[in-house]
């Protein structure tokens, strides 16, 4: 899977003089296609208002940074040029997280959002190493992704744990006979490699960033390698870089709780109106686990001949808590699910593991594991996952034993890991905007400002978000709008403890 130099296709070993030409290397812009399979349905991206277009295009990078004159990877980028050319500050890159989302999608469909941006920036995203159009990591086929997501990732006994097990050897069998060559090269320090060499292929001289969710913990990852080229950045639905992967996974088990702790206090609060039985959250919440329970022992109908199984309702009731506008569904699937029809819930899921209404599957789940495995040094045995149980579940009774379980996720991985957590301080870089959101269930409130203690002092400005969902910027609230443009577009940096609103 990797590519040539840009050009010259594949000149065969080493060349002495590859590093130069991929920091000199000249882009070709061209209008943007319709996605791929692997980055997931949709059409081409439409005109900006204004009539402007969106261009794309690849950049050549090395696969491997200790061998920079070695075999390259093909990179994917996306850009909408600054509607203001006069008032021009350079180009803002964006990374949406995941870690496996496709930014050549992710952009376009959030551009509303960031238009103001638009005014001074060229926005510019790209599909990571491993992700979507860029060698996308290619695991399972179709089918044998319905069935590994349909297994039980919470297992009651010898048989259920010996499946699941089983099942996640044969994805990372697949992803290592599909993609072996790739797998040890799309970690995250790689990942920042690129986005200073896309800096210098840009043409700017230092790299401006808006970064969300793993996006933060990417670009903290470049902070710390390149302090002096960072520009104005944004990091927006903080991850915890201080936390292992296993103290990450409870976090997110008490974050998704609080989140539906939300979710059920806002049931209540509508009386008649909500649909789930339950005079308070502590009911409602019954309500769902014991809906779980039920599927654990029998999966309902879902969607065509699929079923809704345990695992898939966990998932999709997750999903659903990733912002505040997708309650009602939550409310909705639940209270179907209740009758008999999972098929709303399925399609959450669906919608979360990257499969569109076809069958089709993108490769964000098989990026999300090769870049958690390659990054995260951890490896669990049943044992062990087994021995934190208690305290998961106690974190959170519904997502507690999935998020627990998850723990073994990358113990048949076939690429040994990196880090126990990634080193983000970056003395003497300029100043970074740190938003934590008080109710954001994946990326807990409290990784904003262990982000910006460990970004170091000067460097970190925490921003507090009182809100519900995944993230800020794009929740709506005119102060944090006003923060975070006031430093991109004019670099007025906000008092470090700002609370919005």
């Amino acid at each position: 899977m990797a590519a040539g130099c840009s050009g010259d296709g594949d000149k065969g070993g080493r060349d002495p003089d590859r590093p130069k030409e991929l920091a000199t290397q000249k882009l070709t812009w061209e209008e943007c296609p319709a996605p791929s399979l692997q980055e997931g349905p949709g059409t081409a991206p439409s005109p900006l208002p204004g009539g402007a277009r969106w261009e794309c295009s690849f950049m050549q990078a090395p696969l491997d940074y200790a061998d920079p004159g070695g075999d390259t990877v093909e990179l994917a980028l996306i850009r909408a040029k600054a509607s203001d050319p006069a008032k021009r500050i350079g180009s803002l890159i964006f990374n949406f997280g995941g870690p496996g989302g496709s930014g050549l999608t992710a952009l376009p469909s959030f551009a509303k959002d960031y238009e103001s941006l638009r005014t001074r920036y060229d926005l510019v995203s790209f599909d990571p190493r491993g992700v979507g159009r860029s060698e996308g990591v290619e695991c399972a086929d179709d089918e044998e992704l319905d069935a590994f997501f349909a297994l039980d990732s919470t297992p009651d006994d010898a048989r259920e744990e010996t499946a699941y097990q089983d099942g996640l050897k044969r994805f990372a069998e697949a992803c290592e006979e599909n993609s072996g060559d790739v797998l040890p090269h799309v970690g995250t320090t790689n990942a920042a490699r690129d986005m200073d060499l896309m800096r210098q292929v840009l043409g700017d001289a230092r790299l401006h960033y808006f970064g969300i969710s793993y996006g933060t913990e990417l670009g903290g990852v470049y902070a710390h390698l390149f302090p002096r080229t960072v520009g104005r950045a944004v990091f927006d639905a903080v991850v915890d870089p201080t936390g292992t992967g296993e103290q990450g996974a409870l976090g997110q088990a008490k974050g998704f709780q609080l989140a539906l702790d939300n979710f059920a206090e806002d049931c209540v609060r509508r009386g008649d109106a909500c649909k789930l039985p339950g005079s308070d959250a502590k009911e409602i919440e019954g309500f769902i686990t014991g809906l779980l329970a039920e599927l654990d022992k029998k999966p309902i109908n879902g969607i065509g001949d699929r079923k809704l199984t345990q695992s898939q309702a966990t998932n999709g009731i997750a999903q659903a808590l990733y912002s505040k506008e997708y309650w009602p569904y939550l409310e909705q699937g639940l209270d179907e699910a209740d009758g008999g029809d999972g098929g709303l819930l399925l399609a959450l899921s669906d919608s979360m593991n990257g499969r569109d209404q076809s069958g089709n599957y993108s490769n964000l789940q098989a990026a999300n594991a090769a870049i958690n495995c390659v990054d995260d040094k951890e490896r669990f045995s049943v044992e062990q996952a087994k021995a934190k149980l208690p305290e998961f579940r106690e974190a959170s009774p519904v997502f507690g034993p999935f998020l627990g379980w998850g723990l073994i996720s990358c113990s048949q991985w076939p690429v040994p890991g990196t880090w126990d957590h990634p080193d983000v301080s970056a003395p003497g870089s300029a100043p970074i905007l740190v938003i934590g959101n008080t109710g954001d269930p994946a990326t807990p409130y409290a990784g904003a400002k262990a982000m910006a203690d460990a970004l170091g002092k000067g460097v970190g400005v925490e921003l507090t978000y009182r809100g519900e969902g995944h993230g800020a910027y794009n929740g709506g609230d005119a102060c944090v709008k006003r923060a975070v443009d006031g430093y991109l577009l004019d670099g007025k940096v906000p008092a470090s403890g700002t609370v919005c609103p």
